[in-house]
Parts: C-alpha cells; sequence; structure tokens
C-alpha cells in the first residue's frame, strides 16, 4: 500500500510537468492515473466493485452518499472525475498534496462565504469537460439510512436546469470474521481516521456496490433538487438482510487487537 502511494506520487507529479504544455494531455493523464490508482488500492484492500448501471460520460455533476474515505477510490475506479471534499483532507499528511494533485475541490463547511468560490470552482470543471463528484450529506454515515442533502452546491445546477447524475454506495464485508461492513468499512467519524485505516486493511474481503441511476435529476429550486436526489438515492438502496448476528462479532478496535495491532 505504502508503495502503491508514495512511489506513484512523482510519477504523477513528473507526467504533469512533461504535459504542462498540453492541457487536454495533462488532464486525460490524470483521469487514467486517477483511475488506475484507485484500482490499484482497492486491490490491495482485498475490495471488489460491483456495478449497476451505466456510468455517466464527463462532463457530469454527479451526487452519492457518503459511508467512507474509500467512496472516493470506489468511484474514482469507475469515473474520469473530481471530487468535492472537505477543507480538513487538504492538511492530511501525502494524502493532502495527491488530493491537490488530482484536481480536487476542497470546500470549508463551516464558512458559507466559501461556496461560491467553490460553485465557481465546480462550474469551471464542468466546462473544460469533467465530471464533478459531491457527496450533500456533508459527512460520512454508517450507512442505515441517507443524511438530509445540503442544498447550496446544488445552487448552480438548478439555477442552469442541469442535469445531476446520482450514485448509491453500498458495503459489506464477506470475510468469516470480519465486523459487519456498517462497523468497519462505513466511518462516522465515531473512531479516530488512523485508528478506523487500519482496522480496514485487517478485513479480509470487502464487497462495494454501485448502483448509477438510469436518468439524472432536473429541478429549477435547489431544495427541491437536493430532496429529490436524496430520495431517489434511498430508493435505490437495498440493504441485505444481515448474515450473522451482529451483537456478538468484534469492533474495528477489537479487531485490531485480535490480528496483533
Amino acid at each position: 500500500m505504502a508503495a502503491v502511494i508514495v512511489a506513484g506520487y512523482p510519477v504523477l507529479l513528473g507526467m504533469r510537468l512533461l504535459l504542462a504544455p498540453f492541457e487536454r494531455r495533462r488532464e486525460r493523464f490524470t483521469s487514467w492515473y486517477f483511475r488506475r490508482w484507485s484500482g490499484a488500492v482497492l486491490g490491495l484492500l482485498g475490495l471488489t466493485v460491483r456495478v449497476s448501471g451505466e456510468p455517466p460520460a464527463p462532463p457530469f455533476l454527479m451526487v452519492a452518499n457518503h459511508l467512507s474515505y474509500v467512496d472516493i477510490l470506489v468511484l474514482a475506479s469507475r469515473l474520469g472525475c473530481v471530487f468535492v471534499s472537505k477543507a480538513e483532507v487538504r492538511g492530511w499528511p501525502l494524502l493532502g498534496p495527491i488530493c491537490r494533485t488530482l484536481g480536487t475541490i476542497f470546500i470549508d463547511r463551516e464558512a458559507r462565504r466559501d461556496i461560491p468560490r467553490v460553485i465557481a470552482e465546480v462550474e469551471r470543471d464542468l466546462k473544460r469537460g469533467r465530471g464533478v463528484v459531491l457527496f450533500p450529506e456533508g459527512t460520512s454515515s454508517a450507512g442505515f439510512t441517507v443524511e438530509p442533502f445540503k442544498p447550496p452546491l446544488l445552487a448552480l445546477a438548478a439555477r442552469a436546469q442541469q442535469p445531476v447524475h446520482y450514485a448509491a454506495l453500498a458495503y459489506r464485508t464477506t470475510g468469516a470474521s470480519d465486523p459487519p461492513a456498517h462497523r468497519s468499512v462505513a466511518w462516522s467519524g465515531g473512531v479516530p481516521f488512523a485508528q478506523h485505516a487500519w482496522g480496514l486493511l485487517h478485513l479480509q474481503a470487502i464487497e462495494a456496490t454501485i448502483r448509477f441511476a438510469p436518468e439524472p435529476i432536473f429541478e429549477t429550486d435547489r431544495k427541491r433538487l437536493a430532496e429529490r436526489l436524496r430520495q431517489a438515492i434511498l430508493a435505490e438502496l437495498r440493504p441485505p438482510a444481515p448474515l450473522v448476528n451482529e451483537e456478538t462479532m468484534p469492533t474495528v478496535p477489537e479487531l485490531i487487537e485480535g490480528a496483533g495491532g
């Protein structure tokens, strides 16, 4: 995992430098690299991706429910896109610079004055032919429901009557001794990031499902648009019945301890 992340970053920087005079080629390479890099990391995690429906071709604006930092890798492995992410990620060691290089749009969710800048960046990327993915819940959850969507970033689509695509994400763990996905893959903030990521590396196998909607949604009011998208994603989610007694399953910290971590 460290080799893929650390050794791959100089390759990305070097190729972007070589292609600097050729903007379209540089962006095509970056998109290709992001997909390949995401696929490699998912392979090391033992995570397979099942896809239902056809992903949209760029340029597009897409929303999805948010369960984990893994969502970005899962979607990036199937889409040519950039993401809107919380500003804190920009300061993360190594991952922050990588996200910046890959074109991530950062937003300070605590500052409403930052919204016009982010909307302008989204509009710029769409005009450049990119796909843009955002998570309107504003935070990740355990996945038992889809939290209310925050509408401000959907103002551009509502104003321009632009179609908004949507995707529904779900996970399940398939290892015999692995905790259920809502406790080990989903990250709702109850466990520190480093501890959660270390536990994730101990899972035997993970299956992610992406359900791409057949048709986008149009709406001229951003609040109605947000609620229609949320309800559409809720309708797409079909959580399977538990196959184990979750009360007896280990938590992420217990999993780490049992693995000698």
